[in-house]
């Protein structure tokens, strides 16, 4: 059931468009895509805009973590507003490792429901935390793209993205963090 708590927006650049951001005085209500209504979100009353607001500004510095390849998990208080169940669900997009794809069966199993595929679909489609809480990572069980708010040219661009980040990470990685100079003795017989 929706509250009546004040809402604050703003709204960020990032790679795949300009995001708004909007947030309670708890934590971190929604991100909307580009030329979204906030009411997909669940917010009727129009949010005051307040780039200053700490949780905006800490929900802006981590997404462009994100976008720069240099943070894989979000640290955010949410404020998530829905029924149980699409709580649960969303709450359970947290647990998707970055890089990484589900299907929606294999979601609904790890929820412990797995009859619930078509269900875990409909409630991440009204998923208002894309992007903290990681839609894009649930796949068809035939491995394709499938529905998503922001689009399934976006949907490939953030998992192509990861996935990249994931390439150069492991490139970049040294193999030893400290590197050992070999030293070969030959032991020759002294005659």
């Amino acid at each position: 059931m929706p509250t009546t708590s004040r809402l604050y927006s703003t709204t960020h650049p990032s790679p795949v468009g300009d995001l708004t951001l909007i947030a309670s005085d708890q934590g971190l209500r929604a991100i909307l895509w580009p030329k979204e209504s906030a009411r997909r979100a669940g917010i009727a009353n129009r949010p005051r805009r307040d780039p200053e607001h700490p949780i905006l500004k800490q929900t802006a510095t981590q997404l462009d973590e994100y976008f720069a390849g240099t943070r894989t998990a979000f640290d955010l208080p949410l404020d998530l507003e829905g029924t149980r169940f699409q709580v649960a669900a969303w709450r359970a997009l947290a647990s998707i490792p970055f890089g990484s794809t589900t299907s929606y069966g294999q979601q609904a199993a790890a929820l412990g429901i797995p009859t619930a595929a078509r269900a875990l679909g409909a409630a991440n489609r009204a998923n208002p935390v894309c992007i903290v809480l990681p839609c894009h990572r649930v796949i068809g069980k035939d491995g394709s793209l499938t529905g998503f708010a922001g689009g399934l040219a976006t949907k490939q661009w953030l998992l192509d993205h990861e996935a990249n980040v994931l390439v150069s990470t492991i490139v970049s990685t040294p193999r030893w963090q400290h590197p050992q100079t070999v030293q070969a003795r030959l032991s020759m017989p002294v005659a």
